[in-house]
């Protein structure tokens, strides 16, 4: 059986989006620290979504690894 790779989409996507929204964070934080907001601002929402959005790559990844 063939090792996924770092090349393969499936598995460099996800990394990108994860690191992404690790990156979003940490450049909010610096610009406006950690505050007690009374609503989610833009950036709660973007990753929200980026991490909800690997949920495809992470499925196709074990449905295509799984053993027949």
């Amino acid at each position: 059986m063939n090792e996924p790779t770092i090349r393969q989409p499936a598995v460099f996507l996800p990394l990108v989006m994860s690191l992404f929204a690790l990156a979003m964070v940490l450049v909010h934080f610096a610009i406006y620290g950690i505050v007690v907001e009374s609503d989610e601002g833009t950036a709660a929402h973007i990753f929200q979504l980026l991490m909800v959005a690997q949920i495809p790559f992470l499925a196709f990844r074990w449905v295509t690894l799984a053993p027949r």
